[in-house]
C-alpha cells in the first residue's frame, strides 16, 4: 500500500524512522485494573480496534494513580497507541487518540507515540496500518507461548514516508470523512442485531423466565436433531477434500451472524460419501469448541459431528430456535463439561425445555427477521462499499496521487464530492431500516390490542 523503495518518492517527500520523529516513545504504566472501577479510566490493548484507527471505550478497566504517575501517563490529543504484545496478527496494531474529556491513561501492553511538529498523527497511525509497516512490524515480532511482542527500539526503527506537512494534514481530514462512513454502516448493522432481541422479547417475553406463561416442551419435539458426519480417519486426508459440496466447520458457524452464507473449505465426491448433505435452511448448532453457536444455511452442505442440524417440524420455525439459542448460548457455554475442550452433546441439546408460542406469531417473528435479514444483506454491501473506499483512498495517499503534480490524478474535489455521494446514500439506507423498523413495531401494537394487553413501545438509539 505505501511506495515501494525501488519507486522515486514525490517531491518534497522522505523516508524516515519513526525514531527521527517522535518526541516520546514510552511505555504504559505498570499497574494492575482496580476491580471496582475506581481511579482513571486505562485504556489497554483491547481498545485498540482492529478495523479502524479509532480506539473504542469498551470494555473500560480503571487504575488508581497518584498525581506524577497520572502527569507521567496522561494521554493526550494526537499521541498514537500502539500494541507491543498480542497476537502476531495484531501486534503493533495502532490507534489515534481523538480529543477526549477524561484523563486517560494507558497500560503497560501499549506504547505511546507522540511525535515533533512536522508530522500529522494521524497520518502516521493511517500508515502504521499499511502492509508496508505490517511487514516491518511482523519482521521484528518476537514470538512466545502464542503471542508477539516489539518494544520500543523496534518501534523507533520502522519506516514511514513522510510528504509535506500540508499533504499529511490533507489525507487526514480524507481519511476522517471516510472513517466516519465506514463507521456509520457498522453501527447500522449492530442496530439491526438489537432490534431483531426487542422484538423477540415484546412478542414472546423472557424466554427463561418465560412471563407470558407459554407451554413447556423438549426441543427433541419441535423437530429432527442430529449430528453432522465425516466418517473418514484422518478427517484431514486430501482427497475428502477439493469437490463441489460446500464444507461447513464450527468457525463459519459462530461468524455467520446468524446466516452462513461463505465457506473456506469443500467435500470432494468421496467427502460426500463419508458425510451427509444437509439442506438449506438448516439450523447449524456448535457442540464443541464453540458451544451452542447458530448459523441457517442458506446453501445445501456438509458439516462433521462438532456442529448439530435442526430441522424444525410443522409446531416451530428455525428463526425462533435461533433467538432462542441467542438467549441461553452463554449458559450453556458455562455449563458445559470440560476434558481438553468445552463441548456438549446431542442429548443436552434434545431435552433443553423451551416454552413455545402459538404458531401464527412465530410465523410473523419469522416474516419480520426475513424482511430484516434482507435489510442488513443491502447494509452489508454499503458496508463493504465503504471499506473499500477507504482503502482505496489510502492506497492513492500512500502513493502520493493525491498530490496536484500528477495531471491525471483525481483532484482531491472528486473524491470528497465520492465520499458525500456515499454518505447520502447510507442515509437513505437509515432511512429504509427505520421505516422497516416502524412497519414491525406498528404490527407488535395492533397485535397487542388484538391480545387485549398494553401496547408494545419500541425504541432504538439513532432511529428516533
Amino acid at each position: 500500500m505505501m511506495i515501494s523503495e525501488n519507486r522515486k518518492l514525490p517531491d518534497g517527500w522522505r523516508r524516515v524512522e519513526l525514531g527521527e520523529i517522535t518526541l516520546l516513545v514510552q511505555n504504559g504504566v505498570y499497574k494492575p485494573a482496580e476491580k471496582y472501577g475506581h481511579g482513571y479510566p486505562l485504556l489497554r490493548m483491547y481498545n485498540i480496534q482492529t478495523t479502524s484507527f479509532n480506539l473504542t471505550f469498551e470494555p473500560l478497566a480503571r487504575v488508581l494513580l497518584d498525581e506524577q504517575e497520572l502527569e507521567t501517563y496522561k494521554l493526550e490529543t494526537g499521541d498514537v497507541l500502539v500494541s507491543r504484545v498480542n497476537s502476531f496478527e495484531l501486534v503493533g496494531k495502532s490507534a489515534w487518540v481523538s480529543p477526549i474529556a477524561e484523563s486517560y491513561v494507558f497500560e503497560n501492553m501499549l506504547i505511546r507515540l507522540r511525535f515533533n511538529d512536522s508530522v500529522d498523527s494521524l497520518f502516521v497511525a493511517l500508515q502504521m496500518g499499511t502492509q508496508a509497516v505490517r511487514r516491518q512490524i511482523e519482521g521484528f515480532a518476537k514470538r512466545a507461548s502464542g503471542q508477539a511482542s516489539i518494544n520500543s527500539s523496534d518501534i523507533r526503527n520502522i519506516q514511514i514516508v513522510l510528504p509535506p506537512l500540508s499533504y499529511q494534514k490533507r489525507v487526514a481530514a480524507i481519511a476522517q470523512k471516510a472513517d466516519r462512513l465506514r463507521r456509520t454502516r457498522r453501527y447500522a448493522l449492530q442496530l439491526s442485531d438489537t432490534y431483531l432481541r426487542s422484538v423477540f422479547l415484546e412478542m414472546f417475553g423472557d424466554p427463561i423466565a418465560n412471563p407470558k406463561g407459554w407451554e413447556i416442551v423438549k426441543l427433541s419435539s419441535l423437530g429432527e436433531l442430529d449430528r453432522g458426519r465425516s466418517k473418514h480417519r484422518p478427517r484431514n486426508a486430501p482427497k475428502l477434500f477439493g469437490g463441489s459440496y460446500p464444507f461447513i466447520q464450527t468457525g463459519d458457524v459462530a461468524n455467520s451472524a446468524g446466516y452462513i452464507r461463505t465457506y473456506k473449505q469443500t467435500y470432494s465426491e468421496l467427502g460426500l460419501k463419508q458425510s451427509k448433505l444437509w439442506a438449506k435452511g438448516t439450523l447449524c448448532i456448535t457442540i464443541a469448541a464453540n458451544i451452542a453457536k447458530t448459523g441457517i444455511l442458506t446453501f445445501d452442505a456438509c458439516f462433521p459431528d462438532s456442529i448439530v442440524g435442526f430441522s424444525p417440524n410443522d409446531k416451530t420455525n428455525t428463526e425462533v430456535i435461533q433467538q432462542w439459542f441467542n438467549f441461553i448460548q452463554q449458559n450453556l457455554e458455562e455449563t458445559a463439561p470440560e476434558s481438553a475442550q468445552k463441548n456438549i452433546n446431542l442429548e443436552i441439546l434434545r431435552n433443553l425445555d423451551l416454552p413455545i408460542p402459538p404458531l401464527p406469531l412465530q410465523e410473523k417473528f419469522a416474516q419480520i427477521v426475513q424482511k430484516f435479514e434482507r435489510l442488513r444483506t443491502q447494509q452489508r454491501e454499503a458496508d463493504r462499499q465503504a471499506e473499500h473506499l477507504f482503502q482505496t483512498l489510502l492506497h492513492r495517499a500512500f502513493r502520493g496521487e493525491l498530490t496536484s503534480q500528477n495531471a491525471d490524478d483525481e483532484p482531491e474535489s472528486v473524491l470528497l464530492e465520492d465520499i458525500r455521494a456515499q454518505q447520502a446514500k447510507a442515509e437513505a439506507k437509515a432511512k429504509t431500516a427505520t421505516q422497516a423498523m416502524g412497519e414491525a413495531a406498528d404490527y407488535l401494537g395492533t397485535k397487542a390490542k388484538q391480545q387485549d394487553i398494553e401496547p408494545i413501545q419500541l425504541k432504538f438509539p439513532g432511529f428516533e
